[in-house]
């Protein structure tokens, strides 16, 4: 192994570690929420916001943290993210009561959006273009699986009940990791090649306009169910939100033709197949966010399993994006080429069979055996696409393209939940049972697959009346 070799396998555990612990963190609270309600009671506001806070901050400042990172430079951003992340899990696993946990869920999701848009930007900009497929192949895979393996980490720990610390484990085990992480990252940030950051000054009226936009979306999907908003008022806030977002990238589009250094560089989007190829990677990690979802709630409420078990369940899943996501680096270009088409549509299959095969029990082998399949075609359908994104994206805007990919993802994430999963527990409610609760979630979850599978090949493919659209906006 060559002394580039080691320093980009150091490089990459690094930041895919810090990936990891932030992918992880929301699965692992919603596993440890039982507990945390026995534990320390309050209202079910205080405890909705337990969940809810992380990802509502994240959400709100991760373009910021990306714009922070090209102007500070994208190192020390990364550690000053991991540094409050790594506290503000400890003040998570101190917690005394309610509140004070949810104001430490607060301070991590701020800490991960510091930390989080800096992991593709410093892969782009650092990794040497021969090594670059494997590793976006890597953070792809650590960036879809994170939710998968906080459930499987979070039953484990609750279950294990470490020293009786039952819940607080859960986040206490990205303290030690956290401080290890800074140690060496450290010392592998310090070998990189000098970048001056931008000093441009930051964009404080998007600010505000995005905040205001990504919260009036965000809350009612995130909130308004367990609030129990009318339909009329979450219908109406998320189209305001929708709205903000618009007026946002308008607002993005006037700033960066003054040359007044906007907060999202928009012109990401003019590269050949930007649009349809994030579209694509949205609507994939959507659904897919909606599958495991439904497919949680199906194995513990309605077949019984434990929080462990059910995690268990998704290990195939997980095995079969690793092994596909490995081996995709190692096909030729006419391959990749064909994998984002071909791996919705395997995946929208997949969906409509294990929601058969859940409709009255659990058989493992036939479940892991989909599972295993199903893992395969979502790595098929997500890092090739994400690899291609940062091949036809200059370096000069990755901090724009880790944005892009980590608020689109994350929004998309928070719709499939919303959408498909209170689809299911709509019909659960109304006392639906076998394929009459099944299907219907996984019917258009499997449609909205084969529309990424056509995005995708706008992508592959790109359109000139694709690149015009972008332009106009």
């Amino acid at each position: 192994m060559t002394e580039s070799t080691r320093r980009t396998a150091a490089l990459l555990t690094v930041l895919l570690t810090g990936q990891a612990m932030a992918s992880m963190d929301t699965s692992i609270a919603a596993v440890a929420a039982p507990a945390i309600r026995a534990d320390l009671a309050g209202p079910p506001a205080v405890q909705q916001l337990v969940l809810a806070g992380y990802t509502l901050t994240f959400a709100v400042l991760v373009v910021v943290g990306a714009r922070l990172g090209a102007r500070h430079g994208y190192p020390r951003v990364f550690l000053l993210g991991l540094a409050g992340f790594t506290l503000a899990s400890l003040a998570c696993g101190l917690a005394p009561g309610p509140a004070t946990l949810v104001a430490a869920r607060v301070a991590q999701g701020a800490a991960g959006a510091l930390m989080v848009p800096q992991v593709l930007s410093l892969i782009q900009a650092a990794v040497p273009a021969a090594a670059r497929a494997r590793a976006v192949g890597a953070y792809s895979m650590v960036l879809a699986l994170g939710v998968a393996a906080g459930q499987v980490l979070g039953g484990l720990l609750v279950t294990l009940d470490l020293g009786g610390l039952t819940w607080r484990a859960a986040f206490l085990v990205n303290v030690p990791v956290g401080v290890a992480l800074q140690v060496v990252g450290r010392r592998v940030f310090a070998g990189l090649p000098a970048d001056p950051p931008r000093r441009e000054p930051l964009d404080l009226p998007g600010v505000l306009l995005l905040a205001a936009a990504m919260l009036t979306l965000v809350v009612p999907l995130v909130l308004g169910g367990d609030l129990a908003w009318p339909g009329w008022v979450r219908a109406a806030a998320v189209a305001a939100g929708a709205a903000g977002l618009w007026l946002f990238l308008g607002y993005e589009v006037r700033r960066a033709r003054r040359d007044a250094a906007p907060l999202l560089d928009v012109t990401v989007l003019r590269h050949p197949g930007v649009p349809a190829g994030l579209l694509a990677c949205c609507v994939v990690m959507g659904c897919y966010a909606g599958f495991l979802f439904v497919l949680t709630l199906r194995l513990q409420d309605g077949l019984g399993f434990t929080a462990l078990a059910a995690g268990l369940a998704f290990l195939p899943y997980a095995s079969g994006f690793a092994l596909c996501g490995l081996a995709v680096a190692r096909l030729p270009e006419r391959g990749r080429a064909v994998l984002p088409v071909a791996g919705p549509a395997v995946l929208a299959a997949v969906v409509v069979a294990v929601a058969g095969l859940a409709a009255a029990g659990w058989p493992w082998p036939a479940g892991s055996a989909l599972l295993l399949v199903g893992g395969a075609a979502h790595a098929a359908s997500f890092s090739p696409l994400v690899t291609r994104l940062t091949r036809v994206v200059p370096a000069g805007a990755a901090a724009a393209l880790s944005a892009a990919v980590s608020t689109g993802t994350l929004l998309a994430a928070v719709l499939g939940v919303t959408l498909v999963g209170g689809l299911h527990l709509a019909l659960t409610a109304a006392g639906r049972h076998g394929p009459a609760l099944t299907l219907p979630p996984a019917l258009p979850t499997a449609a909205l697959l084969l529309t990424g599978a056509v995005a995708a090949r706008l992508a592959t493919r790109p359109a000139p009346e694709m690149i015009g659209f972008a332009r106009t906006m």
